[in-house]
Parts: C-alpha cells; structure tokens; sequence
C-alpha cells in the first residue's frame, strides 16, 4: 500500500531524476543537444542573434540614426540572418539531420499532394515486396533452415543411388555397425495403426516406427517422461512402447501428465505409452507430422509382416546419421560406398551395388525437377520486382519530366542538384518503405496461413514456413534496393536539365522519335509480364490436361472405400474371406455396377515395387534383373471397377486362387521390357526374386501408377489377391449415385457386415488430391505471378500511354485543328506505347517459351508450344494494351482545340 509520504518520495526521487537528465543535456556537447533538446537550442539561437542585433541597434542610435533606420543597419551589419544561422547549424555537426528531417518533410507534402501517384507506386511494390517476401519464406523454410534438432547441422540423410531411402532392416543394420564415419545411424518408417485408448473406438494415427536409437541420434529430449533408446530393442516385438507427439498429446489426452505409463492398443496389441516429445518437434520429414513414434522392431504388430529380417525386403524409408566431428560428407560417402560394395558381394541375391550420398534428412526423395521449380519460382519472383521497378522507374522518370519546370525553378533560385536529388531519392525510399512494409504485411498473413495449411486433409501434412527474422530482413533489403534502383532514374534528367531554356520556353521540350529510357524500361516490363503470363498460361493448360489425361483407369463415378483387416483383428485365411464378403455386400447395393477389391489404388497413397527377371535367369541376383517393376494384387472385379481396359488376353478370375498357377496380367510397358512386345507376352513366363514362375494372361494399357502423375512410363504387374494376400484392402465402387449418398449406403452395408471396421472413404478423384498437388501448386504460384505480371504491364502502359498524351497535348490540339481524323490522332498519341508493347510481347512471349520448358516436369502435359497457349498469350498481352490504353484514347479524342491553344 502506497501511504502518502512514500507517495511524495516517488515524486520526489522522479523529479530528481529529470533534473539529473536535464542537467546532464545541458552540460553535454552543443551536437547532442541539438538533437534533444532542438527547440530550445534554436530558441537560444534566437535570443543569441536578437541580442547582437539590439546592441548594433543601440550604437546605430547613439550615432544618430533614427530606430528604424538603426535596425535595419544592424540587420544588414550582420550580413543575412539566415545564413549566418545555417552556418551556426553547420558548426553543431547536426545540419545533416535537418536537412534530412526537411527532406522527409518536403517529400511527404509532396506525395500527399499526387495521391493518385502514390497509391499506384505502394500498391505496386507491395505486390513485388510481398511476392519475394512469400517465396523467399517458402524457401526459407523448406531448405534453408537447417533440422530443428540440437544436432541438426551434423545430421545428414543416406540416400541411394539418389532415390529416397527405402532399405531392408538387415542393410540397415550392417550400414550402422560396420561405418567409422557416424557416431550413429538411425532408420524409421512410416506407417499408420488404429489406436484405442479405451474409449472402444481406434483412432486413426499416422506414426514413425523408429530404430532405438532414433531420439538419441537428433538429441532430441522428451518434454515429459521419456523416449525410447537402443537398449530397449532386445529382438522382434521386444519394445511395446510409445512416445506421443506433444500435438497429439494435448489433442487426445488434453495434456493429462498422468498418461505415462498407462497402456493403450495400437492395432489390438498392448503398448505401453513412455513419454512425450518436445512442442516444436514434429518427426524428421520436413512435411509429414506424426502423432506417435514406436520402436521399429516392433513392425509385425504395425505393419502385419514378417520382414523386419528378410534382406531383400526394402521396406525402411528412410536413414540419416549423425557425422562424427571432422569427417566431411565426401568422406562419409566414401566409407558408405564401401559398405554397400561389400553388401552386394556377400549378398548377392538380395542387394546389387548401389551409390550412397549424403543429403538432407527431412527432404528425401526431392528430385531435381521439383528443385529447378523452386529456383524457377525464385527467378519469376525476382522478375516481377524488376518489373516493378521498371514500373515505378518509368513513373518516376515521366514525373521529374512534368516537374522540370519546378526543378529549374529551384536550380536558378540556387539550390544544388545533389540536393535536388536528395529529395528525389527521398521521395523514392519512402514509397519503398511504405511499400516494402505492406508486402511485408501481407507476406508474414500468407505464410502464417500456409503453415497451418492441410492440402491433403486425410494425411498429416503440413507446410512449414513460419516467417521468423530472416524473412523480415530480405524484404527490407528488397525494398531499400528497389528504391534506389527506381529512384536513380531520373537522376540523369535532372543532372542535364538546363534553367534558363526551361524557363524561357515555359515548359520541357516533346520528346523525340529516338529510344528513351523510359521506352526501353517500358519494354522491359512488358517483356518480363509476358514471361509471366506465358508460364502460368502453360501450367494452367497442362493442369487441364492432366485432369482429363488418360490414367490407366476411370475415376469419375468411382468411390474408394479403405480399411485395414490387421488392425481389425483379421489374419490368415479370415482375410480372403471378409473381402469376398465386403465386396459381395457393397455390389448388392442398388445402383452399383461393380465392386472389386485392390491393395492400392493407383495414383492415390502407395505402391510396392520389385525386380522380376526374365524366364530363362537362373541368377536371380539383382544386378541381373531385366526391370523393377509396381505390384498389384487384385480381385477379378476390379478392372471392371476401375474403368481398365483389358488389351489382350484374359483377366483374373476367381479360378486363380491359391491351389491354381500364378499368373499375372501387366501393362504393355511391362510387356516391351520383359518380352520385347506384348504380342510376345500373352502365355509366356517371368520369375521374381524368390524363383516363383508367373504366367502373363493378359494386357492392359499404359497408365499412371504411383503418386505423381507426371511420371516416365512405369511396367506393371497384376496379381491375384487371392495368390498374393493383403491386409491392405481398398474396394473400388463404380456408380452412377450421389457420392455422399453411395458413401452412406457402403457405410450401412459394411457395418452390417463388422461394425468394428474403421472405415475411410473418398472419390476417386478426391484421393488423387495428393498425386496432383504439385501440378496445382506450380499453377497457382505460377497463376498468381501471371496476374501480378499483368497488373504491372496494365499500370506500364497505362502511364506511358498518358504520359505521351499529356505531353503532346498542344500537338494533339494543333493536329485536330486542322482536321486530323481519329485514326491519325490515336496513331499519333498511342503509336508509340502500342509499338513497345508488341515489341516487348514478343520477347517476353519467346523468353516464356524458353523458361517454360522445366513446367513439363512439373505440371503433367505441360507444353510452352501449345497453339492455345501462345493465342492465350498474344490475346492477354492485347487485351492488357487495350484495357490500358483506353483511358488516354479517349482524352486524345475528346480534345477541344478551341480551348486548349488558348490555354496555351
């Protein structure tokens, strides 16, 4: 309780303070005064001057002069007031600062009285400043930011034969063992489980299953209890544990601290929940966040297989390892090569030697299309900033023209050029803040919306591009160096401007048939729009095509339905069973036409490959291998689910079960790498890696299979689900009902069935969300960046075009006088600014063609030599030159000589 006594204390002892301060100011240097206490150092100032002149008032008098005759000597005895003032500023070593202050203060009057103008350059920038500012945070985030893991610098991702990943655990585990150049190595996988936490209820939860030593590794440390470590593996299903995501945590279990230690089923086995990881620690992979890991030795529980110790089985994701201290990522490859040399002598069957190379550990699998994209993206954005400020440089300069007289005005009242065009430069930096910050502005919203943007709503996927401090940097550099790139401009007018012909002729001279810099700036602009548009018209048709493209199947009118019989308790021979059931209960649904069952839809979450040799091999060793080819395994219905079109041959029927001969229908990729051609297919045999011999039945067609639709040709096989069992089960429901009331009527006939299924059902064309999401990603980013590319060529050439009506008015009115008609008056006023922008089309139209070849990477289909693509073009490019010209056409038509050579 403050008492009124220690009331008067704090005043007391505040006061006291604000006499030190004042005290200490008015003992400080005269400079640093100047620049805190101003007024009351201009005030003595004042007082300093008004007293020398009262006394040279006062000698004036006692001479016998009157007093007014006396002040006025006394002023001129000083020799000008005001300069003797500015020299006192001067000697303070703070005339820099004001003279900045009045330069800042001029500027802003300046702007504020051409709104117009200074609306059009902020908006203008800010959409340049924020462009970069977004593609630099993506960038930022996805590969400049090292691993956010104490030991992140030194973790590096093995990879083979640049492809991500995917090793056999055995490999794995002589790659840890036998290296000198780790201090570790650790692998996970990911994979998916039905979790009960006692409700009755399995939660669906994307998880990592981790080698032990997978925490220690990263140097991660839990937030509560504790992760799991090498010690706690001691063999197959040895480590019934489970360290939950901190998101997870305080979703499912509303950050209960007792939940360690207390037991949970994933997948109907009991596990028993250790600890919890640290908030801002979401997995290895930079776009994937799990909600749980589990000791990896543990995979036949998750992953119902017994492949943990089958070498040929290459189901591990992915590895990285901790460098020791010293060794360079050469060296490590080096030692890793070495090692996988040995491994394809000692094991030839089941390994083939394979490059290793280091990488980063949360981006595998990046190829080098998806990187060019990127450094495309980067190189767009960069275009559209110059491309602003050539924008805002052509502004500027068409202002300084208009201002000429105002220049030399100030030039032949003695003002400097230097600081004249100071005050240029002012005015440029400060529309290069203002804009800079709003880009800035809307670039921290974007990327923020970004990172808690779910692209594929059933999978934990995530963008991580939270601005942090670097973000904030680059965008203030770019704004600083578009500033003094736009505001260097004009300097040139201004150095060469003469007063004294400015003034007597009373305004600038018209500006002749040769190339400026501001054509040559407008030209550039255009140029650099048109790459704009050509790229994001190129992504947009490839987009297109892709949508409609020839997949392989039909997925219009087609639902999947996704459930997991391991994680229902399913096994052995109860699996064949319930799928017959499934399938025979979804196809008793009225409206359907068929229902067939596969283990992965194609285009949709995953895929399986193997090597298959040709019938004649005897040396089943990989090396020797005649194609890796994607495995199916079916029932007899799903082509006709699917939509697939049966070439040559039969289908799989329900006579091929597992009593009957293998057998396998493929694709004619298949077909030309196996046999040569498919007609040398049909009734012919291949063998696997384990030496079964499989018959070819039939030829199906060419289509996409993995998750990327953009992919090269890839051989496929096949097989009879009821030769090849999985747990995997996805039926494919063709029907010409209402998705949301198929999707309720498959619910009720399945649940009829077993009401303890977990169930997951989309279209078909929903599930290809994730296999087309590059393509869309590269079309909007590339659509946004066309449309921004547009506005600027729009404003371009909206101001060249009245630039040149405004300073060729008195000619215009002149022309109509004597009787120019329309045409030659629009040919006249426009002639020019039309040229430059067919001339700066057809660059920037050649130049898009150029840089739009790495789109076909990217964008499925994508061709830069569309017919419709370069009409698109050339129409956008015609339409933004009419759409901006036609403001000024109709101030040159609508002119009246009369009063406009009277002005004059």
């Amino acid at each position: 309780m403050i008492t009124e006594r220690s009331s008067d204390i704090l005043i007391s002892v505040t006061d006291m303070s604000r006499l030190r301060i004042e005290h200490w100011l008015y003992s400080a240097p005269l400079w640093l005064r100047s620049l805190f206490r101003r007024r009351r150092v201009e005030q003595e100032l004042d007082e300093e001057f008004a007293y020398h002149v009262e006394r040279k008032t006062e000698e004036f008098i006692a001479q016998g002069l009157t007093p007014e005759e006396a002040r006025r000597a006394a002023r001129r005895s000083i020799d000008g007031l005001t300069q003797r003032k500015e020299e006192c500023r001067e000697a303070r070593r703070t005339n820099g600062i004001d003279n900045t202050v009045r330069d800042i203060r001029y500027s802003l009057r300046v702007l504020a009285k051409s709104p117009g103008f200074t609306v059009v350059a902020v908006a203008t920038l800010a959409l340049a400043i924020g462009a970069n500012a977004v593609v630099f945070g993506i960038v930022n985030g996805l590969v400049l930011r090292p691993l956010n893991v104490p030991n992140g610098t030194r973790v590096r991702g093995i990879e083979r034969d640049k492809v991500w990943g995917y090793t056999s655990y055995p490999d794995y585990i002589d790659v840890r063992d036998r290296n000198r150049s780790f201090e570790s190595i650790a692998a996970y996988n990911i994979d998916g489980a039905g979790l009960d936490t006692g409700s009755g209820d399995p939660i669906a939860a994307p998880l990592y299953e981790v080698s032990g030593n997978y925490f220690d590794t990263l140097g991660v440390q839990p937030y509560l209890g504790r992760v799991v470590h090498a010690s706690d593996e001691r063999g197959p299903n040895s480590a019934p544990y489970i360290v939950l995501t901190y998101a997870f945590w305080q979703a499912h279990f509303q950050g209960d601290r007792g939940v360690i230690g207390r037991v949970v089923r994933l997948n109907r086995h009991p596990f028993t929940i250790v600890g919890v990881t640290p908030p801002d620690f979401h997995g290895t992979l930079l776009f994937f966040s799990p909600s749980l890991f589990v000791p990896i030795v543990n995979h036949q529980q998750i992953g119902d297989d017994n492949g943990l110790d089958v070498r040929a089985r290459r189901w591990v994701f992915d590895t990285f390892g901790l460098l020791k201290p010293g060794v360079t990522p050469a060296q490590a490859a080096t030692d890793l090569n070495s090692i996988g040399a040995w491994l394809a002598t000692t094991y030839p069957k089941e390994d083939r030697e394979m490059r290793y190379f280091l990488a980063r550990p949360d981006l595998p699998g990046i190829d080098s299309a998806a990187k060019a994209f990127v450094a495309a993206l980067m190189l767009l954005a960069g275009l559209i900033l110059l491309a602003a400020c050539a924008n805002l440089g052509n502004l500027f300069a068409a202002r300084a023209a208009d201002r000429a007289r105002e220049v030399a005005l100030r030039l032949a009242l003695g003002a400097s050029r230097a600081r004249i065009l100071r005050g240029l430069f002012t005015e440029a930096l400060l529309i290069a803040i203002a804009g800079g910050t709003a880009g800035l502005l809307g670039s921290v919203a974007l990327l923020r919306a970004l990172s808690t943007w779910r692209p594929i709503p059933r999978f934990p996927i995530q963008v991580p591009v939270q601005p942090d401090a670097s973000v904030y940097v680059v965008a203030l550099a770019l704004a600083l160096a578009s500033g003094f790139l736009f505001g260097i401009v004009p300097v040139r007018q201004v150095l060469r401007t003469d007063p004294y012909q400015i003034v007597k002729a009373g305004s600038a001279s018209t500006p002749g048939r040769r190339l400026t810099m501001r054509d040559a700036l407008l030209v550039a602009q255009i140029a650099i729009c048109a790459v704009l548009v050509t790229s994001s018209m190129v992504a947009m048709r490839g987009l297109a095509r892709s949508i409609n493209a020839d997949f392989g199947f039909e997925p219009e009118n087609a639902m999947l339905v996704d459930t997991n019989l391991f994680a229902a308790g399913y096994s052995g021979e109860a699996r064949p069973a319930m799928q017959k059931r499934m399938r025979e209960a979804v196809a008793a649904i009225p409206g359907v036409r068929a229902a067939g069952v596969i283990d992965n839809p194609p285009l949709v979450e995953g895929w399986t490959n193997t090597t298959v040799f040709t019938d004649q091999t005897t040396d089943l060793r990989p090396a020797n291998a005649v194609a890796e080819v994607v495995i199916y395994a079916m029932s007899p219905e799903y082509f006709e689910a699917a939509g697939t079109r049966l070439l040559m041959g039969r289908n799989i029927d329900a006579h091929d079960d597992g009593n009957s001969p293998r057998v396998a229908v493929v694709n004619r990729e298949f077909a030309r790498r196996v046999f040569g051609s498919a007609g040398n297919a049909i009734g012919h045999f291949f063998k696997r890696r384990d030496g079964t011999r499989i018959q070819v039945v039939g030829i199906t067609g060419d289509g996409k299979y993995t998750t990327y639709v953009a992919e090269d040709r890839q051989p496929v096989m096949f097989l009879s689900l009821a030769q090849s069992p999985s747990s995997e089960t996805w039926l494919v429901v063709r029907s010409e009902r209402d998705a949301q009331q198929l999707a309720t009527a498959i619910r009720r006939a399945i649940r009829d069935v077993d009401a303890g299924l977990p169930l997951y059902m989309e279209t078909w064309r929903k599930g290809m969300d994730g296999a087309l999401f590059a393509g869309r990603v590269a079309t909007v980013s590339l659509g946004v960046l066309g449309a921004m590319g547009a506005v600027l060529a729009l404003t371009g050439i909206f101001g060249m075009a009245a630039y040149s009506v405004s300073r060729r008015l008195k000619e215009l009115g002149i022309r109509l006088a004597l009787g120019a008609r329309k045409r030659e008056m629009l040919g006249a006023a426009l002639g020019r600014a039309v040229r430059l922008l067919a001339v700066g089309s057809a660059v920037g139209l050649a130049l898009g063609i150029l840089a739009s070849r790495l789109l076909a990477y990217i964008v499925y289909q994508a061709t830069p030599r569309d017919p419709v693509v370069l009409g698109g073009v050339v129409a956008a490019m015609a339409l933004l030159g009419l759409v901006a010209t036609w403001i000024p056409a109709q101030r040159a038509l609508s002119l009246d000589p009369v009063r406009l050579l009277r002005e004059e």
